[in-house]
């Protein structure tokens, strides 16, 4: 039984964490693949609202198992807080969450210089969680790893041979507030506190498929915030695409089987950098309001535009995906006219591609084909495709025929039950 991947196509917050819970009913396992604690999951139903940053949104389903991969930054403090506040709330989670031995931890000195980085002369839009100082430790082979937290003596040795090294970069001044044997007490105590959810999960993963058990691959971000084949520098510090899922889980390529890209109706992002279709104007700000597009995590306002088809059918190709789940369709309802980006404008020619260097991204002027709209019209009780409004399917059958993709699923609402399947 192979494993299937589900990715975010654009910058992120298209909605990945509902499609994953709507999905995990038919899955045994889901298991998130990379990233922290700087991205949020938001989940609705019977009237609840639950609101993920580390956990995958499969532990909302009971009978299913979850997984933070080896991929991961942790954060082990968010993640005891996000424990505690699923138990409150009925939803079991010890016995079926589980983390990989080797998930590097974020610690204080890496929000610390997260701040610092971000106050320099690139600023990148971080939400200041440690991310980025957290991958650049692990990518040094500087990093502490979840099995680390369990022997105290081992983990002080590390933080402090991490704060010296930190000291001679950023100055000792910067850093004198940082604590090595503090920081070794709290996250000892954090690591027991975890001990019964730590495991072998490369192992526990390619056995479980062994055994015809149904694995589901979730990232965090999009595919446009990949370290790689992202808006370079104004990415997160991840492999964010498809291919991640591999080394963020110990699932070997061959065993990956089918990849479902998620794609907004409209296009949104946060922090820095190139927006093709961004609206700085009314229908921007419109778009913000009626899709409530605020950071599950940050609670900072995104920037919004329009959808973009070059930009997806980019992200359709390295992810490897031919059918996606649209969502927040019903956030357009707001609009009598609805502008689709079909291609750009580059030094005056026409190109129908997403551009590698930020140079030309800067320069990129959208081409639009501009469809009438469903304004006023609720389709969150639609149950079909032939229930949307007419003007609605032609909007959706442009945006498949312009992206090379097709749409499995229609997300109406924020609710479960507001998903269309075709």
């Amino acid at each position: 039984m192979k494993a299937e991947v589900i990715v975010g196509s654009q910058w992120g917050d298209e909605g990945k964490g509902k499609i994953v819970d709507v999905l995990s009913e038919s899955f045994d396992i889901v298991v998130r693949y990379q990233g922290g604690a700087n991205a949020g999951h938001t989940v609705e139903f019977e009237n609840k609202k639950f609101v993920l940053h580390l956990i995958p949104s499969g532990i909302l389903r009971s009978g299913c198992q979850c997984i933070i991969g080896n991929g991961v930054v942790l954060d082990p403090r968010a993640l005891l807080d996000e424990i505690k506040f699923l138990e409150e709330s009925d939803i079991q989670v010890k016995g079926r969450l589980f983390i990989s031995s080797n998930t590097h931890i974020i610690m204080p000195y890496h929000k610390l210089i997260d701040s610092l980085q971000e106050g320099g002369k690139l600023k990148i839009g971080s939400t200041g969680r440690g991310i980025g100082p957290c991958y650049t430790d692990k990518a040094s082979r500087r990093g502490i790893r979840m099995h680390d937290l369990l022997t105290k003596d081992i983990l002080l040795e590390k933080i402090k041979f991490n704060i010296e090294e930190k000291k001679m970069f950023f100055g000792h001044e910067q850093l004198s507030g940082i604590s090595a044997e503090d920081i070794a007490g709290f996250f000892h105590e954090y690591g027991l506190l975890l001990k019964d959810y730590i495991m072998d999960t490369a192992y526990f993963l390619n056995e479980s498929m062994s055994r015809n058990k149904k694995i589901l691959l979730e990232g965090a971000q999009g595919a446009a915030l990949d370290i790689d084949f992202g808006t370079y520098p104004y990415v997160t510090s991840s492999n964010t695409i498809s291919g991640g899922a591999t080394c963020g889980t110990g699932i070997a390529p061959v065993n990956i089987g089918k990849v479902l890209g998620i794609v907004k109706a409209y296009t949104t992002r946060v922090g820095e950098g190139p927006f093709p279709t961004e609206q700085l104007n009314e229908d921007g700000q419109l778009l913000q309001k009626a899709g409530f597009e605020f950071g599950a995590t940050t609670g900072r306002p995104r920037r919004c535009g329009w959808y973009d088809a070059n930009l997806v059918r980019y992200s359709a190709m390295i992810n490897g995906f031919k059918i996606a789940a649209l969502t927040k369709l019903d956030v357009l309802s707001a609009f009598d006219k609805i502008p689709l980006c079909v291609a750009y404008k580059l030094n005056g020619e026409q190109i129908n591609r997403f551009p590698a260097d930020l140079d030309s991204l800067g320069k990129l002027e959208p081409v639009y084909k501009v469809f009438q709209g469903w304004k006023d019209t609720d389709i969150t009780s639609c149950k079909s495709f032939s229930e949307l409004p007419l003007n609605a399917q032609k909007y959706i059958n442009a945006i498949e025929k312009y992206s090379k993709i097709k749409f499995s699923i229609i997300s109406v609402g924020p609710k479960r039950e507001q998903t269309i399947t075709r």
